[in-house]
């Protein structure tokens, strides 16, 4: 697990780095044309993303799989921020699951 002891440094990195970028120019920022577009192409590209995850998962290259879970997690943080909301909130949710069995967590959701 390469720098398994920075990888909370470099998200919350990534995250201000997103965050910085958000209100650049769209003509020169990827990431403030994907805001410029809304939430809605924000989460379409999200899921083409994902879908490009399945793909590769599929395969057998994993220099494939790990290239697209990348870009799947970046898109994800673009569409987490669009929103205002963080990882930390998503770490807080899994954290607040964790010991509790996926079957039983699941049946408690009213949605």
């Amino acid at each position: 697990m390469a720098g398994a002891m920075t990888d909370s440094a470099f998200l919350t990195r990534l995250e201000a780095t997103l965050r910085e970028r958000r209100g650049a120019d769209p003509k020169h920022s990827y990431v403030a044309k994907l805001h410029a577009k809304g939430v809605a192409k924000i989460a379409q590209k999200l899921g083409e993303e994902a879908v490009e995850t399945v793909i590769a998962a599929l395969g057998e290259d994993d220099a494939a799989l790990t290239g697209e879970a990348a870009d799947l997690m970046f898109h994800l943080l673009v569409l987490l921020d669009a929103r205002g909301l963080a990882l930390a909130d998503v770490l807080a949710e899994l954290e607040r699951r964790e010991g509790v069995s996926g079957i039983a967590e699941k049946a408690s959701r009213n949605f």
